[in-house]
């Protein structure tokens, strides 16, 4: 009787899994701002390269 009580009352199993919770939310909302920054920042490097005009071929001058 004495081990079910003890097992009741032990809570650290209900943290571990309360902060794997945590950090499985903080992972999911990183990985969401992270795919929509990659979106915009191609989209931007994108119009900087089509905006660049090529550069001049050719050796250096010496």
């Amino acid at each position: 009787m004495t081990f079910f009580k003890n097992l009741i009352r032990d809570e650290q199993g209900a943290t571990a899994i309360e902060y794997g919770l945590i950090a499985a939310l903080i992972a999911v909302a990183a990985i969401t701002g992270m795919t929509a920054l990659g979106g915009t920042l191609e989209s931007t490097f994108q119009n900087v390269s089509t905006k660049m005009q090529p550069g001049v071929t050719g050796g250096a001058s010496a």
